[in-house]
């Protein structure tokens, strides 16, 4: 069901630029933080690039071509097969779980727990799903260990990148996070209230809404509104 939605809104809707980049300090220099759209982002750090779940919804006109690229799962807005060929070089190499790779057959698995050293940077994949919501009674719309959250660490920062997923448990339990990425939209993952009680137990310093269409981000950031020591950055993703 999600991949017909998404189809029909494809249809609808023109690529979208991608929104104003945020750079951040680290031990090895600047990073670079580029929302694209929806759940796509972009980082570039010491020369190279990092593509997060390109879909082709965004603008990647003027954006470089990748070094790296995550996937965290099997859905049309997350593994797209036309941007991952345009946007991948010679040498890039693609990471991703294991139901992905059915598909996207050139990329490296790593599995929940697992984690990789990709050049400049150590990757950790981590669970990503859903806890009640799906499109049936008994049914999830992401079932655990089908799709990887990531925790990149580059030049000493820890980023976690949420992909679609409720509060889990092990999200809950992240620790020395520096910036993350949060999903809020209904009905496939959590709704901002939700997403804001995950973000309060693992404290990150800084917290990007992201993958929110049709949620309001205001009220994510109403309700972190008193946490001392998280910062909340809204952004244009779409």
């Amino acid at each position: 069901m999600k991949t017909q939605l998404f189809a029909f809104a494809s249809a609808l809707l023109l690529a979208a630029p991608a929104g104003a980049a945020d750079t951040e300090k680290t031990s090895a220099g600047s990073l670079v933080i580029t929302p694209v759209h929806h759940g796509s982002l972009m980082f570039q750090f010491s020369g190279k690039v990092v593509h997060v779940d390109p879909w082709s919804r965004g603008d990647y006109s003027s954006l470089p071509r990748a070094d790296y690229i995550l996937i965290t799962d099997i859905h049309g807005d997350h593994m797209d097969k036309a941007i991952i060929d345009k946007l991948k070089k010679d040498k890039t190499k693609v990471v991703a779980p294991a139901a992905v790779a059915k598909t996207i057959l050139e990329a490296e698995v790593i599995s929940n727990g697992e984690k990789k050293s990709l050049g400049e940077f150590e990757v950790e994949a981590v669970p990503m799903y859903n806890i009640v919501r799906g499109p049936q009674p008994g049914a999830l719309y992401h079932t655990p260990g089908r799709g990887n959250g990531y925790v990149l660490t580059i030049g000493g920062k820890r980023l976690y990148v949420s992909g679609d997923t409720e509060a889990v448990p092990e999200m809950k339990a992240l620790k020395n996070i520096d910036i993350a990425f949060v999903c809020m939209n209904l009905p496939f993952t959590m709704t901002p209230e939700e997403a804001a009680g995950g973000v309060k137990a693992f404290r990150p310093k800084i917290v990007y809404p992201y993958h929110y269409r049709g949620s309001d981000t205001n009220a994510f950031a109403a309700a972190l509104k008193e946490e001392k020591g998280i910062e909340v950055r809204l952004r244009n993703w779409y």
